[in-house]
């Protein structure tokens, strides 16, 4: 089953909206054109499964028009083609909003209409008028505040009018409508503020904004940070180049994005119609919302008039086009990890320098000049020492404090034992090979344990012998423990309680496994050189293993931490929506079918998750117990920090999600038996 067949997951259960963009091609003043143009758009765009769709300021007229507003002829066949758009989007199954001049009680107000259901729903008039430069909307127009009723007659029928007026999708739990328009958005204060206080999570802004040198770029970063600062999804649909030239040029700069980041973006100086999409998450928005306690605090005094309505279906018979069963939105297979290599680089950079400083200040209160960690040749072991050489080197302090000790036992494999030591000589930091076997065979007799059994005593008895030695050693010279432990590796509980989960400081405690490598790499490219850059990416290259269980024959390597728990590139994308996002399981299950898609089956995935969701409540006793360590990104599951979370919670609700999501699946196999083990 591919990511298409998953019809019983419709993008509106998981709470996306798909919108719509559209600068539509345009004659000035010629509202019979527009009017088509505008109908011919609504029906390409819910041919594609759009369901609401934002038109530029001022589209059935056109925005420079200038002193033709003035004309009775222009105003009332502009309000009559409000019918036929409306009962167009109602025959295509699409909401739209359009814009439009509206005359009423002698005053001229350059307004949204927003049809739906083949009517009008509401109107909502500009509320800042530019008058300066190029523009001379005052001249025209009177602002919303001038205005002296709340509601318009269009048509017959009576419909709301006013600039606090919000749309409230019944059918969609979350989506609630704001519109304010262009210069509205470039004001001190906008008024998508207020309306995201009252609850829009859908910000839309019909603009007429004009091309300039630089101008692109600064409306683009205004559209990005009024979608963050609002916690909100912010879809922008520009004038384009039919407008008049007289004097400036219109390019169609029309963008859609979400809490900050651009999701989709048009070609601009296009004279066809141009359409960009993208799904918006409105319960992601809701989540982020609920998180943020600013937001929250801001609320209140904001009171708006909410209109109910329901973004349409798809009209009875119609065809599905491909594109319908995409999802039209980035969808990272490692949320952690940018893609884009410079980025990757500026992230690694700035949290290795969170690392290290973290770990240097801790050094500075304690006054300690040495600490001991465990060296393994492996990922996380090394990440470690090469954050604690950066704060040795940040405060001046000799490398030899560093005591890396590595402690070969049943499972050591030749490759990472010569890494570990050839790592250590090349960093010039203190070296000590302390061999477990003897001592653990020693304490296997103490307690009873038949060596030949390599169940979770045989491993965890490993674990602890080495933290024992690094303890002891600090208490001997003076210093404190440096853990090598990660995030993914907290999340799932993959961790010895009193063994390796436990240090003096705890500094790869925010990094997530999948980030873990792609930092080594950076460091061997731009923190080191030579030999040590050579060593670094043999270590990057190896797989990720305890090395607890006995060497197979010639020295093999016997055991593979992901054939166990599975693969991290999974459990990764499940931390982060699980945590950051607060999604149900059905949900995280839709998206990670999407992104892994041709890669692991819709099966696999299951048999994963159950197996996260019963780690990740079973084993939060270890997370109560961790040691400090530096949150670097916006997933952290430190108890004194981001995440509380009971010890002895169930996983009842969330497990029993994922029976629902399986037997709704007639072609996945019931997912395998989790595993799960108080380490």
């Amino acid at each position: 089953m591919t990511s298409h067949t998953l019809g019983a997951f419709a993008r509106d259960q998981m709470g996306f909206v798909r919108v719509a963009a559209i600068t539509p091609q345009l004659r000035v003043a010629d509202i019979a054109f527009n009017t088509q143009a505008i109908i011919a758009a609504l029906e390409q765009a819910a041919a594609r499964g759009c369901r609401l769709a934002l038109f530029p300021e001022l589209c059935v007229t056109g925005y420079s028009c200038a002193d033709l507003f003035y004309q009775s002829l222009l105003l009332r066949d502009a309000s009559a083609a409000l019918r036929p758009i409306a009962e167009a989007a109602d025959r295509a199954g699409i909401a739209a909003v359009v814009g439009l001049p509206l005359d009423m009680d002698g005053r001229l107000y350059n307004c949204a209409a927003f049809l739906c259901g083949g009517r009008v729903i509401g109107i909502v008039p500009k509320s800042f008028l530019p008058t300066s430069g190029e523009y001379y909307e005052a001249r025209w127009f009177s602002a919303a505040r001038d205005a002296t009723r709340r509601s318009a007659m269009l048509d017959g029928a009576e419909v709301p009018f006013g600039a606090d007026v919000l749309f409230e999708a019944g059918n969609l739990p979350g989506c609630v409508i704001g519109i304010e328009i262009c210069e509205d958005l470039w004001a001190v204060n906008p008024p998508s503020g207020g309306m995201a206080l009252a609850g829009a999570t859908v910000l839309l802004n019909p603009s007429a904004s004009d091309e300039l040198l630089g101008k692109a770029d600064y409306r683009r970063d205004l559209v990005r940070q009024q979608s963050a600062r609002c916690l909100a999804a912010y879809v922008y649909a520009a004038a384009g180049p039919g407008e008049s030239t007289t004097d400036v040029v219109f390019g169609g700069h029309s963008m859609i994005a979400e809490n900050g980041a651009l999701l989709a973006e048009a070609e601009r100086f296009r004279f066809d119609t141009q359409i960009v999409m993208a799904d918006v998450d409105a319960q992601r928005l809701a989540a982020e919302r609920v998180r943020n306690s600013s937001f929250s605090a801001a609320g209140g005094s904001h009171t708006c008039r909410v209109l109910p309505f329901d973004l349409p279906d798809p009209p009875a018979g119609a065809q599905p086009h491909p594109a319908r069963a995409d999802l039209l939105r980035p969808l990272a297979r490692t949320p952690f990890v940018p893609t884009d290599l410079a980025q990757r680089a500026k992230h690694c950079r700035e949290i290795f320098s969170i690392q290290s400083t973290g770990l240097a200040k801790r050094l500075r209160h304690t006054g300690v000049k040495t600490v001991t960690l465990g060296i393994s040749g492996g990922l996380d072991s090394t990440l470690a020492l090469l954050v604690t050489i950066k704060a040795f080197d940040m405060l001046s302090l000799e490398r030899a404090g560093i005591v890396a000790v590595t402690m070969p036992g049943f499972g050591t494999t030749a490759r990472t034992r010569d890494n570990a030591q050839r790592l250590a000589e090349q960093l010039g930091v203190t070296l000590r090979v302390i061999p477990i076997t003897n001592v653990v065979r020693q304490h296997f007799k103490d307690i009873g344990h038949d060596e030949t059994i390599h169940d979770v005593t045989y491993e965890n008895a490993q674990a602890r012998e080495r933290t024992q030695i690094l303890m002891d050693l600090a208490n001997k010279l003076g210093g404190f423990v440096v853990g090598t432990g990660d995030l993914s590796e907290l999340a799932l509980g993959w961790a010895t309680f009193n063994g390796d989960h436990m240090s003096m400081y705890h500094v790869n405690a925010g990094v997530p496994k999948t980030l873990v490598r792609y930092l080594i790499e950076w460091a061997a490219d731009a923190e080191f050189s030579g030999e040590t850059s050579a060593i670094l990416r043999d270590i990057s290259a190896m797989p990720i293993t305890p090395e607890l269980l006995p060497l197979g024959e010639g020295g093999a390597l016997q055991q593979e931490t992901e054939t166990t728990i599975g693969p991290y590139l999974l459990h990764d994308f499940f931390l982060f929506h699980t945590v950051r996002y607060g999604f149900t399981p059905r949900k995280v299950f839709y998206l990670a079918c999407r992104a892994f898609d041709g890669d692991y089956p819709p099966a696999e995935i299951l048999r994963w998750m159950k197996v996260f969701y019963a780690r990740f409540f079973s084993q939060q006793f270890k997370r109560s117990a961790m040691p400090d360590g530096p949150k670097v990104g916006t997933v952290a599951l430190s108890p004194r920090g981001d995440w509380r979370m009971p010890s002895d919670a169930s996983s009842a609700l969330w497990m029993a999600e994922l029976e629902g999501v399986v037997s709704s699946q007639s072609s996945v196999v019931s997912s395998q038996s989790s595993v799960v083990s108080s380490q």
